[in-house]
Parts: C-alpha cells; sequence; structure tokens
C-alpha cells in the first residue's frame, strides 16, 4: 500500500501548492518567519484551506481510485512486518516524513508559533497516513498494520525531534527511483503485472527500483567545514529479487504455478554525495518552493553501493 500513500502525498501537495499559485500569496518555505501582521490570519486561512482542499480531495480520489472496489469486513489487523523486504515499510516512514515537513513549513510560512506548528505539523504525516490505516482496516484485502503505523509515527517522529533541537531539517529522507530491467520474458510479465508497465506505475509500486536515503547536511553539523552549505552526503536502503511480498512463487493469470525461489532476494546499502536544494540562497518565492519540492528526491550522483556480498562502483546512480 505505499504506492497508494506516496500517490495521495503527491495529490496532497500539488492541491495545496497550487492554492499558492498566486503572484501575491506564493508560499516561501523558509526557516525565516513572517513579521507579525494582520495579514498572517489570511496566510492562516489559506494553509487551513489548503489542507482542507487537498487532504479531503486526496482521501475522496483515493478512495474512489483504491478501496470502492475492494469487498469489505469488519476492522481487523495484518501482519506485513515481513514482506518485500521492509521497503514498504521505509515507504510509510518517508511518506510520513514529507508531508509533516512540508506542513511545519506551511504553519511556519503562516506565522504559527514555533512550538505549535512544530507538533500540529509534525504530526500531520502520521494524522493523514492512519486515516488509511484504518481505511485498510476495514478493507478485507488488506487490514490495519501495525508495522505501517510504527512507520507512520516515526516519518513523524524524524520532523519533530529535528524541529525542537535545532528549528531545522538537518537530516532529510529523501527518495530515488529507477526502472529496473528484468531480463527474463515471465520475469518481466510477473513484473507488469504486479509493478505495472509505465514509468508512473512502477516508480509508485516497484520496490526493487525504490531507494529511500537519510541524507545529512555536512555544514549543520561541522560549521567550520570547508565546504559548500548546500552540499550533503547520503545513505541508502533498497532491495531486489523481490518477485512477490514473501516469496518469488506464484500462479499466473492461466493457472500455471511458477518457481523463481533461485532468483535471491537481498538488500541494498549506498553511500552518496547529495545537495540540499533548500541551502541555495534565492530571493525567489517560487523558487524556493522548487527547491523545497526537490530536496524531496536524491540527486542522481556517483555511489558506492555494498549489496548481495559484493561492493559496487555505479558512477551515477538514482
Amino acid at each position: 500500500m505505499v504506492h497508494s500513500k506516496i500517490l495521495l502525498l503527491l495529490l496532497h501537495l500539488l492541491l495545496a501548492l497550487n492554492l499558492f499559485a498566486q503572484p501575491d500569496t506564493t508560499i516561501e518555505f523558509t526557516d525565516s518567519l513572517p513579521t507579525e501582521s494582520s495579514g498572517n490570519k489570511q496566510r492562516m486561512r489559506l494553509i487551513t484551506a489548503a489542507n482542507i482542499v487537498g487532504y479531503g480531495g486526496s482521501m475522496a480520489a483515493l478512495y474512489l481510485a483504491w478501496y470502492k472496489d475492494y469487498p469489505q469486513s469488519s476492522f481487523h489487523t495484518f501482519n506485513d512486518n515481513h514482506e518485500w523486504q521492509q521497503v514498504d515499510k521505509i515507504g510509510h516512514v518517508y511518506s510520513a516524513y514529507v508531508e509533516s515537513r512540508a506542513s511545519v513549513a506551511m504553519w511556519r510560512w503562516a506565522g504559527m508559533e514555533r512550538k505549535k506548528r512544530i507538533w500540529i505539523g509534525g504530526l500531520s504525516g502520521a494524522a493523514y497516513q492512519t486515516v488509511i490505516e484504518i481505511l485498510d482496516g476495514f478493507s478485507a484485502q488488506w487490514g490495519w498494520s501495525w508495522g505501517d503505523f510504527a512507520a507512520n509515527m516515526a516519518g513523524s517522529g524524524l520532523v519533530i525531534a529535528q524541529e525542537l533541537a535545532w528549528d531545522e531539517q538537518r537530516v532529510l529522507l529523501k527518495f530515488s527511483f529507477h526502472k529496473k530491467n528484468y531480463g527474463n520474458s515471465v520475469l518481466n510479465q510477473r513484473a507488469n503485472e504486479l509493478f505495472g508497465k509505465s514509468i508512473p506505475e512502477r516508480m509508485l509500486k516497484d520496490y526493487n527500483g525504490q531507494t529511500y536515503w537519510l541524507s545529512a547536511n555536512i555544514k549543520s553539523f561541522f560549521k567550520d567545514a570547508g565546504v559548500p552549505a548546500w552540499l550533503n552526503i547520503a545513505v541508502g536502503y533498497g532491495g531486489d529479487g523481490m518477485l512477490g511480498a514473501e516469496r518469488n512463487e506464484w500462479t499466473d493469470k492461466n493457472s500455471i504455478p511458477h518457481d523463481f525461489s533461485a532468483v535471491k532476494r537481498y538488500r541494498q546499502f549506498y553511500l552518496a554525495p547529495d545537495i540540499d536544494f533548500t541551502r541555495i540562497r534565492t530571493k525567489n518565492k517560487l523558487l524556493k518552493t522548487t527547491f523545497f519540492v526537490l530536496s524531496c528526491f536524491k540527486m542522481p550522483a556517483p555511489t558506492l553501493e555494498m549489496s548481495n556480498g559484493k561492493v559496487r562502483w555505479h558512477w551515477l546512480y538514482f
């Protein structure tokens, strides 16, 4: 379900940001607070409307696109902690983190008092995702996942902890994706059935192509370091060889069984330089918003990979 949660996130952000796409009300994602004025009340109303319209519209779209055609049941739980090499759980952390971070930035722009914006904005991501977990709990095909809930809380917690400690996000949680080539025709067919054929579908659904990164800003921790303010160092996590949630065995739509258990499922770890675009100075409000959105994604860069008992070098990895 992480792909639909990320879809919800993107819809929510797009709808919210579109609300501010007016010349005199463009949201300015920045750590500095606006001066106290009656204009802050207008900003508060704008942020409130953005959340209602953005989140409400996203939830309605998600229900119609995803849950409406699936059978409902009484509320129940489902333990999926062992699936997909836990890449999906990191996806939940990421979704809640980015939503919470964006919400804190919006309330900061509106002039909300520090502690309030940290807790209200910081818990937003977990709150948004928990509503989806409740829908899962009433869906016969899935169920409430305590692992997902814990991951959502971890994402929001990462935002809150850094805001309380530093009034900024020194360590960003980021996402990157590459379309995997499965080679074998049977495996390609399996991938198309599981993850879709298009790039957008694969990006949202194919855990083999997803990588999640913790990207730390060097200058924030080492003030005297002779490096650009925007330079980060990132560690990444992903997985490969996954042709099913738990195992690489399945029966296709023609009732033909397939056993690809020889395809090894393994974890991947990465180390790479990165860019925090929000630390590039600019007075242009629209550019600041663009930089904020870009900072949710890991930039392509030379990367060291450690996986499956081997060390590999990528001249450019995304």
